[in-house]
């Protein structure tokens, strides 16, 4: 009898794109997150999960060992930082960059700059390694608004077609990192039950064509 695997995945964009390689692996699920209540859903694999958590508790619900494995974006990773994980297939998807913005006609270097931002750790290594003095500020959502209320200078976000950006008046300045979401693996997992997981992630590389 296989050994049970649980995989953490977020709902949205991630989860829909990840849908079509975990059927390369013979994983599907039986219930839609999308209308189902439930936050563990069966899959077609009798011994397979897929806990449904927030995006940005995937790594910890992985490094911890809730989840044997899941699907996080690298933005989500470089903020998390934690060391229980493998990182073994990088599967293209959900591509992003991780940007600083600003407005168009730039600001005004009179005093330290203002960032506003929920990628406080990558922001704060990003300027560290510039050996630049920033105020990071932490918001949750809405960055945009920050610099036209005055909250912020900047702003430090994940960028995909930058639409809203310009709705806003503001436009990518800078590059920090391009984006896109990875299988995570727990450590003593991968150990424990590395027949099984090292099935799954050959399954899952062929799919992605790697």
């Amino acid at each position: 009898m296989n050994p049970p695997i649980t995989i953490a995945l977020s709902k949205g964009r991630i989860f829909r794109e990840t849908l079509p390689l975990l059927a390369a692996a013979g994983i599907e699920p039986v219930d839609d997150p999308d209308t189902s209540r439930k936050l563990i859903l069966d899959t077609s694999q009798n011994d397979v999960k897929l806990v449904i958590i927030r995006a940005s508790d995937v790594p910890t619900y992985v490094e911890y060992g809730a989840a044997d494995l899941g699907v996080a974006g690298k933005d989500v990773l470089m903020e998390h930082g934690g060391n229980g994980l493998y990182e073994p297939v990088d599967l293209g998807i959900a591509r992003c960059r991780l940007m600083v913005a600003g407005p168009e006609q730039g600001i005004p270097r009179t005093r330290r700059l203002r960032i506003a931002t929920k990628y406080v750790q990558s922001t704060r290594r990003y300027y560290a390694d510039r050996r630049e003095q920033v105020e990071i500020i932490k918001l949750y959502g809405s960055m945009e608004l920050a610099p036209l209320v005055g909250l912020a200078d900047l702003i430090v976000d994940v960028v995909d077609t930058g639409n809203t950006l310009r709705a806003n008046g503001l436009v990518p300045l800078e590059h920090i990192a391009d984006i896109s979401s990875r299988l995570i693996v727990n450590k003593a997992a991968m150990k424990m039950k590395h027949q099984r997981i090292a099935g799954l992630i050959a399954d899952i590389k062929a799919a992605c064509g790697n």
